[in-house]
């Protein structure tokens, strides 16, 4: 079956399906394989609970050719329908990747742009192969303007992603040391987030830079560009950051408050100013929107917990959104004993003992907090401080059998819990 053909397949149903468990309704269904999965095996099921079509590329198991569709390959598939859709559309398209922030910033430049148009948006972090084709599918005649984020964590996997996406506009939040081992180090890290720049400069699309940054102000500086940053030579002029407590930013002599932490996010937040000002959002609706921007999924989030404040920051960590919250979490002007945190930095491969050892040694002086490093990659390196502070464990078993046989409570602490998501460290809100 050619891609025209599944295409009109495509426009009779009400969306697209991968998952059995969460079938819509006269939905397309992509039979996608995994590691240990064949969603061919699954096509009749697929049927049964209300799927129109199921989209398969193992023949032996085609038992209806009117709604088991063949092809040769179906992620491959699934690619080419999403490119193909966005090219009838023809709307216009903003991606976004880089190291750290990737999520926050789109949630921030859906809500700007939101207060002017029908803005569709990634859901979640699907920003990968397989989740950056699904949001594609979802953008419709009644779509002004497509959001789509782009994960990566190996080299020409943005180039993959831009190829399918053709974005007319791009942003990069930041090059950071995040997947190192994929990359290959910091160096492998800006090469492969460049590949969105790459591909915005061949096709002579505009990215969106920040200038105060040296390295991507000097990779766009002959791009067709629209930059903000506290430079007077930016099409949108920053006056001010600041992050205590909460992350605002000073523009047109207006505050713009935020539900955020961190000065890392007033960057964020100043990308979502800047967009929404090329996009004619007027600047009192930009100013609502970030203002009502509450973050959740466990990324910069607020809880107050009996009388215990606690930051929870474990979507991810790498080494540097890790110094980031790190270097804001010690200004905060708060008189309450601080309480750390902190779980293994994943996917670094041979820099990983370094950039461990890194984030212990900040804390090797430290004798007024108290320091809890869970995960295997931070035990590695128990034994490079002499600091009763500090305490490490191999698992969050062993964590959660340390408070409970030593029975520990806390009263009146200020918590950061920052770690990456294969530690879960969300489950220390159940200890405290």
């Amino acid at each position: 079956m050619d891609i025209t053909e599944l295409y009109q397949c495509f426009l009779q149903c009400d969306g697209v399906s991968t998952d059995t468990r969460n079938i819509r309704p006269n939905s397309l269904f992509f039979a996608l394989k995994g590691d240990n999965f064949d969603a061919n095996e699954f096509a009749q099921e697929a049927l049964n609970k209300g799927a129109a079509y199921v989209v398969m590329d193992n023949k032996k198991l085609i038992t209806d050719a009117t709604k088991m569709l063949h092809v040769p390959n179906v992620l491959g598939t699934l690619q080419q329908l999403a490119k193909y859709h966005r090219q009838q559309l023809g709307l216009p398209v903003l991606a976004l990747t880089g190291s750290n922030g990737k999520t926050t910033t789109k949630e921030l430049i859906t809500a700007v742009l939101s207060q002017k148009y029908n803005v569709k948006a990634t859901i979640g972090n699907l920003n990968n192969h397989i989740g950056v084709p699904l949001t594609l599918l979802s953008f419709d005649e009644e779509t002004d303007i497509g959001i789509v984020e782009m994960g990566a964590n190996h080299k020409q996997e943005i180039a993959q992603l831009c190829e399918i996406t053709d974005p007319d506009f791009g942003y990069i939040t930041n090059f950071g040391k995040a997947h190192l081992e994929g990359f290959g180090g910091f160096e492998g890290v800006i090469k492969a987030k460049s590949e969105m720049y790459d591909y915005l400069e061949d096709h002579y699309k505009t990215a969106f830079v920040n200038i105060d940054d040296p390295r991507q102000d000097a990779k766009t500086i002959t791009f067709n560009r629209y930059t903000f940053g506290t430079e007077e030579t930016a099409d949108v002029t920053i006056q001010g950051y600041n992050a205590q407590p909460n992350a605002t930013v000073i523009f047109e002599n207006i505050t713009f408050n935020s539900n955020l932490t961190g000065i890392y996010n007033t960057t964020n937040i100043a990308a979502a100013i800047s967009i929404g000002k090329f996009f004619n959002v007027p600047t009192e609706d930009i100013k609502e929107a970030i203002s009502n921007y509450n973050p959740t999924n466990n990324r910069s989030q607020w809880i107050t917990k009996n009388s215990n404040s606690i930051l929870l920051d474990a979507y991810n960590a790498n080494p540097s959104s890790m110094q980031a919250v790190l270097e804001n979490f010690v200004l905060l002007d708060d008189k309450r004993e601080k309480v750390y945190v902190l779980g293994d930095m994943r996917e670094l491969g041979k820099e990983s003992n370094k950039e461990h050892k890194a984030i212990v040694g900040r804390f090797s002086e430290d004798s007024t907090n108290t320091i809890y490093f869970i995960g295997t990659e931070f035990y590695k390196t128990s034994n490079t401080v002499k600091n009763q502070n500090i305490k490490f464990f191999e698992t969050f078993d062993k964590f959660k059998e340390f408070i409970n046989e030593n029975k520990i409570s806390f009263q009146e602490k200020l918590f950061l819990i920052k770690g990456s998501r294969g530690i879960a460290l969300e489950r220390v809100l159940d200890l405290i």
